[in-house]
This record gives C-alpha cells, sequence and structure tokens, in this order.
C-alpha cells in the first residue's frame, strides 16, 4: 500500500513536469509549444507550430497514460508513459543537434533551456515511479483451518470371536435319554454306536399253506 502511494506519488509529479516542460524555453530561449511534432521526423524548422500539434501532443497522451496507470495500479502503463516522454525529448535533442550542429549549453540563456531539463526529470521520475508501486496485489483466499474435530466416544471393544461356549448340561441322572446327557446340544450323534436294548418291534411270519376260505370253495346258490 505504501509503496504504491509512494510510486503514484512520483508518476503524477513526473507527469506533471513533463506537461509543464513545452512551456519553458528549451533552446535558446525557444519553447518547446514552438516545435511541431512532425518536424521530430523531417526535421526542425523556423516554423512555429499550432499548441495542440506542438510536442506537448505527445506528453499530455503520456500524462493521460500515467493518470489511468496510477488509477489502476499499473507499473505497465506508468512505465510506458515515461517511456513515451524520454523517447520525444531525445528524439529533440537529435534533430536539434542535426540542424544546429551540434547541442551547447549556456549561461546566458543560450543553448539548451530548463524545458529540456523538466521533460528529461519527468520521464525518469516517472520510470522510478513505475518501479516503486508494487502494483495490483492478486488476493489469495486463506482458508480457516479446520476446527479439530471432537473424538467419538469410546465404544467399549467386542470381545474376540471364537468358539461359544456350550450351554452347562444338566444332571445326567435326571435326563430321561441317556443319549441327550452325553449330548448337551441336542442334536443327535450320527457316529454313537446303536443301543442293543432300544426299542424292538416283533412281526409274525405266516409258516405254511395259507387257510382255506369255505366262501369262496362253497359259494351260496344264486336265487
Amino acid at each position: 500500500m505504501i509503496r504504491n502511494i509512494a510510486g503514484s506519488v512520483l508518476a503524477l509529479a513526473g507527469a506533471t513536469a513533463a506537461v509543464w516542460s513545452p512551456f519553458r524555453a528549451w533552446y535558446d530561449g525557444r519553447h518547446g509549444r514552438d516545435y511541431a511534432v512532425d518536424e521530430l521526423f523531417t526535421g526542425i524548422t523556423d516554423a512555429k507550430a499550432d499548441l495542440l500539434g506542438s510536442i506537448l501532443l505527445p506528453f499530455a497522451f503520456a500524462a493521460l497514460v500515467t493518470l489511468v496507470g496510477v488509477l489502476l495500479r499499473s507499473r505497465l502503463l506508468v512505465a510506458f508513459a515515461g517511456l513515451v516522454v524520454l523517447g520525444f525529448t531525445i528524439l529533440w535533442m537529435v534533430r536539434v543537434g542535426q540542424a544546429e550542429g551540434g547541442l551547447t549549453v549556456g549561461s546566458d540563456g543560450t543553448g539548451l533551456g530548463d524545458g529540456v531539463a523538466n521533460a528529461f526529470g519527468g520521464g525518469v521520475l516517472l520510470l522510478l515511479g513505475a518501479l516503486v508501486m508494487s502494483g495490483r496485489g492478486h488476493s489469495h483466499r486463506v482458508d480457516r483451518p479446520h476446527a479439530h474435530p471432537r473424538p467419538a466416544p469410546e465404544t467399549p471393544s467386542a470381545p474376540p470371536e471364537g468358539p461359544s461356549r456350550p450351554p452347562e448340561a444338566a444332571d445326567p441322572s435326571e435326563a430321561a435319554d441317556p443319549s441327550e446327557a452325553a449330548d448337551p446340544s441336542g442334536a443327535p450323534d450320527l457316529y454313537a454306536a446303536p443301543d442293543p436294548y432300544g426299542d424292538t418291534r416283533t412281526f409274525e411270519v405266516p409258516t405254511g399253506p395259507p387257510a382255506p376260505d369255505p366262501e369262496r370253495e362253497n359259494p351260496p346258490p344264486r336265487g
């Protein structure tokens, strides 16, 4: 936040100096607003340019870009504005040097004036402002730490599974069947020996010829 404020102040100061510079003397007492923009590409002449067509035009454009860059906190826009100011200032110095056969600085107001210094210093301040600014901060979502879940109430662990203990058998003397006393579960033992004294049944088997039936041998007379 502090870096953005400091960078914005430097950038605005640089843009103000660049816009104010065409109203100051640039060379031999001639103001910057007297130089036409197209003369920077075709050659410097003694003709006086209009205000909107003078070197003020690129500096005003740079100031507008600086204002947008400060509002958006864009370092690239502020740096671009600084390059525009420095680029046109250096291009003017090259063209004037070609037209005059060289650049001079005199104490009596001849040669380079304070307008060039203002333009050059404004471009440097714009670049410094872009370096100082921290730019648009990317908001990172900070998740709140998850609350530690409450531990679940401990439940008594179940006993290990195993063969179930058979119920206690009754007294063998009270059992009606000796086999039930021997096997408490009541299931028949398939491998137990048969009881020789168990329940037995007697079947009569006829021996000899069957007894004659008197009705079949002497049928009754038919009426």
